[in-house]
């Protein structure tokens, strides 16, 4: 599936590490802590790829779900045909 956009392809697939990694800037002279922009864009991008994960997840749990009953409706005329 492609997830690209009109500016381009996205940036590749945050793995954990990169998580757990990160490292922000500090903000400039006269100023303590990180780079409120840089903090924003890292999380909007983390809130992106939880989003398609659990989309993604959802999308499995319903095809598992499917391919279940078919099999139990495949299983119940595999009995009733044995029986006749």
């Amino acid at each position: 599936m492609n997830r690209g956009t009109v500016y381009g392809s996205p940036p590749p697939r945050l793995q954990p590490r990169n998580v757990r990694d990160r490292q922000f800037s500090t903000v400039g002279f006269g100023r303590r802590g990180l780079d409120p922009q840089e903090v924003r864009h890292f999380l909007h991008r983390v809130a992106l790829e939880l989003a398609i994960l659990q989309k993604d997840a959802a999308r499995l749990n319903e095809e598992n779900i499917r391919i279940k009953r078919a099999l139990r409706d495949w299983q119940s005329a595999q009995a009733q045909a044995r029986q006749s």
